[in-house]
């Protein structure tokens, strides 16, 4: 098999779970397909699909890669007002890390290449 991208597919109880969404990558979809379904390219040929259906609580973690975990964890938890765990990191992993959840308990996080 040859890979040409990746969806992943979290569920929200109302379509107003999407304006989270449109904060949390502050900006709107890249494509609205049909009703109570959006998606954003978060990487190149990489799709994060927003649906209107059952969520199935503790979910994920999705984890999203940025530049500056620090800065972009208080960007989150101030025009999302929750709290998110403080960075994680551990001696042999070139990363570091924290989790949180959207208001439908779907895990979600960020993670920094050291």
């Amino acid at each position: 098999m040859v890979n040409t991208g990746v969806t992943f597919q979290i569920r929200i109880s109302d379509y107003e779970g999407i304006l989270w969404y449109e904060k949390l990558f502050d900006r709107k979809p890249d494509f609205i397909p049909h009703e109570d379904f959006v998606e954003w390219e978060i990487t190149r040929d990489a799709w994060l699909q927003v649906a209107v259906g059952e969520p199935i609580t503790g979910n994920g973690p999705l984890r999203l890669g940025v530049e500056d975990i620090n800065s972009e964890r208080k960007r989150l938890m101030n025009v999302l007002n929750l709290q998110i765990e403080e960075v994680k990191s551990r001696e042999g992993v070139p990363a570091a890390w924290c989790t949180f959840e959207d208001p439908y308990g779907n895990r979600i996080g960020l993670y920094q290449d050291l």
